[in-house]
């Protein structure tokens, strides 16, 4: 909080104190934590775990709120609290209209919001969440505990590695805006959020704003980059193994990639809506934008008709891998899900037919398909839940469900004229902002997460 505080300092923004104010209140509560709990640590266990995960989210989301709230913005609590929860789980839906006019420090405040939620989530994915044996690190070493499977001997070895990455390629997706021409305000912002696939901008138009070719598949390489699995990336960068970039939801993920830009791409060509380099340039900005769950628009894809509209929407369920900072199902996942579908038929035709799911060299348990199947289940019936509770609000049938799965997958913009890539949040009542800030935690909380606090069975001894 000091950080844009001392922004809006240096360009006399009276919001300083709103900042220097909020980081005390934090800076005095964490203090008193503090004190209230020396002695003996609890003993380690798996519901502390998720405990603290959701104790933590939701607690840095009413602290990313405060400066918002108590600032010269003229926005009420839930929305305040919408767009941090936005932020910290890296969704990029913004209830802030005149963004170029906006003072630095909330500008800069959104972003690094977005790079620590961004930074929280592979942690979660990777070091929390394999407990529920349905998702971060355990599909990379699926059940196994031997030293070898693991990327590095040591945690702290682990740990600092995948930070030194994250920050690493920020620093180099800023550089490489700044070359492309963006101002150095504006390259820190964008490199902030492009890294934790946030989609945050410092301007109503979004990335729609910078219209040079460089800047925006400079944007599209490190959204790329940004759903990859860091832990492929640290390995890659700290120990050279080279032959771990073969993992298959990698390829998984970016022969998806390819596969919608070029359908999208044609269309737009025989549509003769842009000339082939245009219709490619702003086709691979989209769905790499979508399918990573940044958030940022070049174009408000909402006008190039139904087909285009179609391949969006599909594309926002999907997310990057797991272990990056993209939301959505994730590409292991959908990779599980299909060799489970094959292997059913197969089984029809032949009853005896014993044919295991791999992933990779590596064979997946029964216990970890019947979590992934669990998973989207979940995941399907919750956007149902959330989509009916949107539409009991008075909005469209459109809005509703797009809104409810731009939420759960941490997208960003949804379809339609409210809340597409050319619409805002903003118009939207108190109550389906709430019921949006449940589908942001849950979705980025991996459902299970929260919905385990739900059962009584957890507070049991």
């Amino acid at each position: 909080m000091l950080l844009p505080g001392a922004v809006d300092l240096y360009v006399g923004n009276p919001d300083w104190r709103v900042f220097a104010m909020t980081s005390f209140i934090v800076a005095g509560l964490a203090l008193a934590l503090i004190l209230a709990t020396r002695g003996p640590a609890p003993r380690p266990s798996i519901r502390l775990a998720f405990l603290v995960v959701n104790i933590l989210w939701v607690t840095l989301s009413f602290a990313g709120a405060m400066p918002l709230y108590f600032s010269s913005l003229p926005i009420d609590f839930v929305h305040a609290l919408f767009e941090s929860v936005s932020a910290v789980t890296t969704t990029g839906s913004t209830v802030i209209t005149g963004l170029d006019e906006l003072p630095p420090g909330l500008l800069l405040w959104r972003s690094l919001l977005q790079w620590i939620g961004g930074i929280g989530v592979i942690a979660l994915g990777l070091f929390v969440l394999p407990y529920l044996r349905v998702g971060g690190f355990s599909y990379f070493r699926i059940e196994s505990s031997d030293i070898e499977d693991r990327p590095f001997a040591r945690f702290s070895t682990f740990s600092v590695a995948l930070v030194t990455v994250y920050i690493g390629l920020t620093f180099l997706c800023a550089f490489f805006y700044l070359v492309g021409g963006m101002t150095f305000f504006d390259a820190v912002n964008h490199a902030l959020t492009t890294l934790a696939t946030g989609g945050f901008s410092t301007h109503d138009a979004s990335f729609g704003y910078f219209q040079d070719p460089w800047l925006i598949w400079t944007c599209t390489v490190f959204m790329t980059l940004a759903g990859l699995p860091f832990t492929i990336l640290a390995i890659v960068a700290f120990r050279r193994q080279t032959d771990a970039a073969h993992d298959p939801q990698i390829e998984t993920y970016l022969a998806i990639l390819v596969g919608l830009i070029a359908l999208c791409s044609i269309w737009l060509i025989l549509t003769e809506q842009y000339e082939p380099f245009d219709a490619l340039t702003h086709s691979a900005f989209t769905f790499v934008s979508v399918v990573t769950t940044t958030g940022y628009a070049t174009e408000d894809y909402g006008n190039w008709g139904p087909f285009a509209l179609l391949l969006v929407f599909g594309a926002m369920w999907l997310g990057g891998c797991s272990g990056s900072t993209a939301g959505g199902i994730k590409t292991y996942r959908l990779i599980i899900l299909w060799q489970s579908f094959v292997n059913n038929l197969k089984q029809l035709l032949f009853q005896r037919i014993v044919a295991p799911i791999r992933y990779g060299d590596r064979v997946v348990t029964s216990q970890m398909e019947k979590g992934v199947i669990l998973f989207i289940a979940s995941y399907v019936c919750i956007w149902l839940i959330l989509s009916i509770a949107l539409a009991a609000t008075g909005l469209d049938i459109l809005t509703s469900l797009t809104g409810a799965l731009t939420a759960i997958s941490n997208v960003g913009p949804g379809l339609g004229t409210l809340i597409g890539p050319s619409g805002n949040f903003h118009t939207l009542s108190d109550t389906s902002l709430s019921i949006l800030i449940v589908g942001m935690i849950l979705g980025r909380l991996e459902i299970a997460t929260v919905l385990m606090l739900l059962m009584p069975l957890f507070w049991r001894r």
